[in-house]
């Protein structure tokens, strides 16, 4: 596994590990086959676990804190604050003051049974309070050593530039796809210019581009995915020729869709970082191998303009889900 500096003090794999589908939303969860698939992830040189406190609520950062005490690997863990939900509901509000981030951060590193988070993100930016608050805030963490950097989600350029201005931001956590493209506007430029990574969840735009949903089935109602409306049969049906034109270049390169959309995020700069999500152990395979993908500079061209002129139909999240985003 080749790895990537999100900033010079926090180099992590190439491809992440996205942890959130093995609590909750795309279906029932499954522990054991949770704890292979990071058995897996590590053996492959996989290092860059992403969780948060509103993955269950709670069950995702306790079973990594299971993972970590029963295996003792050497991880670079990144973990989130500031959506507040109830278990078993989709609705949620957001708290960013600095006394719920100490509360936030010192539960959560209780659950996952260590001192010290490499990577402690504000999960979604909440306008009541201001960043600069936040970021002071968290910056008494850092010096106490309780977290060692300082992370945003779905942050505006104004917002990170401000944020960055009171603390180091090491990192911007932002979905970022060849089917999710918003961050190339502002806050991709932003971050290559002030030195900042840029983590990209939702790879593979939950699934999507991995060619599953061209014959498979839609998700079901215990699956989110079935209430967004990218995922709308309507919109699934205009998207498809996206995955139509990833699939046609993995049959030319002896690859799979999901590695092209992988390899495809690889080559748009050093300081991203894939954390594509998984609960199966012949895709956290393949994802791995993304890094050995070349894509040549006529392929990357071409992808980039034929990419450009489809357009993607659907909101990636339902109204809920977007509060907080692009704050």
């Amino acid at each position: 596994m080749k790895t990537r500096n999100l900033t010079p003090s926090l180099r992590v794999s190439s491809i992440g590990l996205g942890c959130m589908g093995m609590s909750e939303f795309y279906g029932p969860r499954d522990d054991e086959t949770s704890m292979a698939v990071l058995d897996k992830a590590l053996a492959l040189g996989i290092n860059f676990l992403d969780t948060s406190d509103t993955y269950g609520p709670w069950h995702n950062e306790a079973l990594i804190g299971k993972f970590i005490k029963s295996r003792k690997p050497r991880l670079k863990l990144a973990t989130k604050f500031g959506i507040v939900r109830r278990p078993g509901e989709y609705k949620r509000s957001i708290c960013n003051t600095p006394d719920y981030a100490r509360k936030s951060c010192e539960a959560s590193l209780k659950r996952l049974g260590v001192d010290h988070i490499d990577l402690y993100y504000v999960h979604r930016i909440d306008i009541r309070t201001p960043i600069e608050e936040t970021m002071s805030g968290l910056a008494r963490l850092v010096e106490e050593g309780k977290i060692g950097h300082v992370g945003l989600c779905e942050v505006s350029a104004d917002t990170l530039r401000r944020a960055h201005a009171i603390h180091p931001v090491a990192a911007v956590q932002t979905e970022y796809s060849l089917w999710s493209r918003e961050a190339e506007a502002s806050v991709l430029p932003l971050c290559k210019a002030l030195g900042i990574g840029f983590v990209a969840y939702s790879p593979l735009g939950r699934g999507f581009l991995t060619g599953r949903f061209q014959h498979e089935p839609l998700p079901g109602k215990e699956d989110f995915r079935s209430m967004l409306p990218r995922f709308q049969p309507e919109n699934l049906a205009i998207n498809h020729s996206l995955v139509d034109l990833i699939t046609t270049l993995a049959v030319s390169k002896g690859c799979m869709p999901s590695q092209i959309a992988l390899a495809w995020l690889l080559a748009q700069g050093e300081n991203i970082v894939p954390i594509p999500g998984t609960c199966n152990l012949q895709h956290i395979n393949e994802n791995a191998a993304a890094v050995d993908v070349q894509l040549t500079c006529s392929e990357l061209e071409e992808l980039r303009t034929a990419v450009s002129a489809i357009s993607v139909a659907g909101e990636r999240y339902t109204p809920e889900g977007m509060k907080g985003v692009g704050v």
